[in-house]
């Protein structure tokens, strides 16, 4: 199994990805959430030219940010920087449509999107439609080395519901899921599996990479530690938010929520329904979203809620975990690494280790 690492992206994140390659990290996988973090391909450039092994992946971009031909051509760019390391990951949206007030986007608007991108990507003559009307469009003058289209640019769909996951099997794509606990990770492969191959795709060509936040915990530091709290957190926060998202908005709520959560997650509801202004409660709910716990979160992180959300455990219960990943079929297990607490690398470097 590989590992990879993903981050909230940072302008100058090219230095934890230099230390994700020292350390034998196959991937980075930058965020797409341009109201909380840096432009990710700004910081992919940054890496692009300081790294020489390790792969760079939107983790994952979001359609709605940008036109298809400006994400070709950024992916494209990088190509040139990085040959063959840059991969293309995409979502309908969560965390940077939600910082917005927006849900997530229709799915047959995300497959036109991957079509017209990965269509200039394979140097196709296409139409799309700009501004109510259909144009034909292509790299027109791709010979001059100014970007990379000969070098493949893999594509990897983030795709959490089975609608998402059929596309994903129609497009023959990579597939990023992102859970916290063992037996929900390997229920859901077993679903993209089936789905997979009624799509009449061969299982050997699946690729699954599964995100994860968590904390490596030293003997005898409990779950809600400060630095378990720092690291893992954010991931636990994430049930409160779609939690008040689902009850302010009527945002999907994804399920997820542990039963015995649900009262610590109901408290967390009525807090913010008191966020302001009103009309925009959105904004403080999604505020810090995976990169850290506000101070009016704190009380709702318990420790039975990082333990059962994260991959936060000593060294080798860890181990043992991401070996059941690995048995079920799984590619690559991606940890985030969230501002603030980049050490952690050298903690999952280690765990890293066992798996090389």
């Amino acid at each position: 199994m590989q590992f990879g690492i993903a981050m909230p992206t940072a302008a100058d994140a090219w230095k934890l990805v230099q230390r994700a390659e020292e350390l034998g990290f196959a991937s980075a996988w930058f965020y797409d959430t341009q109201m909380l973090s840096a432009d990710c391909f700004v910081a992919m450039g940054a890496a692009a030219v300081r790294t020489e092994r390790i792969r760079l992946g939107t983790g994952v971009l979001i359609p709605s940010n940008r036109i298809a031909p400006v994400t070709a051509n950024a992916l494209a760019s990088l190509n040139q920087l990085a040959p063959g390391r840059i991969d293309f990951g995409v979502g309908t949206g969560f965390t940077g449509r939600r910082t917005m007030g927006l849900g997530a986007m229709k799915l047959a608007d995300m497959e036109e999107y991957i079509r017209v991108v990965c269509g200039l990507l394979d140097g196709e003559l296409l139409e799309a439609e700009f501004e109510g009307q259909n144009r034909k469009i292509r790299f027109l003058n791709p010979e001059l080395g100014l970007i990379n289209t000969e070098d493949p640019i893999p594509l990897h769909v983030s795709a959490f519901g089975p609608k998402s996951r059929a596309l994903l099997a129609k497009l023959g794509a990579g597939w990023i899921n992102f859970v916290g606990d063992v037996e929900t990770a390997v229920a859901t492969l077993e679903d993209m599996r089936r789905i997979w191959t009624e799509a009449g795709r061969d299982i050997a060509d699946l690729t699954a990479t599964e995100f994860a936040l968590g904390c490596v915990l030293a003997d005898g530091e409990p779950y809600d530690s400060p630095r378990a709290v720092a690291q893992a957190g954010p991931r636990a926060a994430v049930l409160l938010h779609r939690a008040a998202d689902e009850a302010i908005a009527g945002w999907p709520g994804f399920g997820g929520l542990p039963e015995a959560a649900a009262e610590t997650v109901a408290g967390y509801v009525e807090h913010a329904k008191g966020y302001e202004p009103a009309d925009a409660r959105y904004l403080e709910n999604h505020r810090g979203h995976l990169m850290f716990v506000k101070a009016e979160e704190l009380k709702y992180i318990t420790a039975e809620l990082i333990r059962d959300t994260t991959f936060t455990a000593r060294e080798a219960e860890l181990k043992s975990r991401i070996g059941d990943l690995q048995d079920a079929g799984y590619s690559q297990f991606t940890i985030q690494i969230v501002p603030g607490q980049e050490d952690a690398i050298e903690d999952w470097g280690r765990v890293r280790k066992a798996f090389a």
